[in-house]
């Protein structure tokens, strides 16, 4: 099987991202970003997807944290564009509930070559630690919008938003990780009707 690897480097004049990305990894996860709580977030996705994650983010965080949260989610929706290759042989769609004490969450996406995200959150406060939680929508429409996934995240219910968080980040994973695995009934076809993803 040809590795589904990818190393993506993206430099503007706000932030250097580089991510390197292994979909058929064991859950080993590095960052450097200077943001710490999107850090254990993305460590969330890593781990509950079996990915090897490394991010690497110099970004203007004296302004505040948004264009490297962002540009970070763009660079590994390019670096899971780029691994995915063709697509031939994957799941395509994944789904998962995570809960996490009294939060529960669903996520649901088609790599369907479609971005699109519908985000139905609704987070008790405005910031978890000094982190702004509408950056988790910017992070997500980055990813999705170069990955070519089409995305579904819900709240379906939660007090702590930490809590509220780290469920949709572990579903997000799991989600995923169902969509990228290999179907060995269909290795060599794409899943779709089609004949393009």
């Amino acid at each position: 099987m040809t590795a589904r690897t990818a190393t993506v480097a993206r430099d503007t004049l706000e932030t250097q991202i580089k991510v390197s990305l292994n979909l058929d990894g064991t859950g080993k996860f590095s960052s450097q970003t200077g943001v710490h709580f999107l850090d254990h977030m993305m460590e969330q996705i890593a781990r509950h997807g079996l990915f090897d994650l490394t991010v690497v983010a110099n970004g203007d965080l004296h302004i505040d944290d948004h264009h490297t949260v962002e540009d970070i989610g763009i660079t590994i929706g390019q670096a899971l564009k780029q691994a995915l290759g063709d697509k031939k042989g994957i799941i395509r769609y994944g789904h998962a509930y995570v809960p996490l004490d009294e939060a529960l969450s669903r996520v649901v996406l088609d790599l369907s070559g479609r971005p699109g995200i519908e985000f139905d959150v609704t987070f008790t406060r405005d910031k978890i630690g000094e982190f702004d939680v509408d950056l988790f929508y910017e992070f997500f429409q980055g990813l999705i919008n170069h990955a070519g996934i089409t995305l579904h995240i819900d709240s379906i219910k939660g007090r702590n938003a930490h809590h509220i968080a780290e469920t949709i980040f572990k579903a997000f994973g799991r989600a995923l990780r169902m969509a990228v695995a290999l179907d060995q009934r269909a290795l060599e076809q794409l899943p779709s009707t089609k004949g393009a993803l």
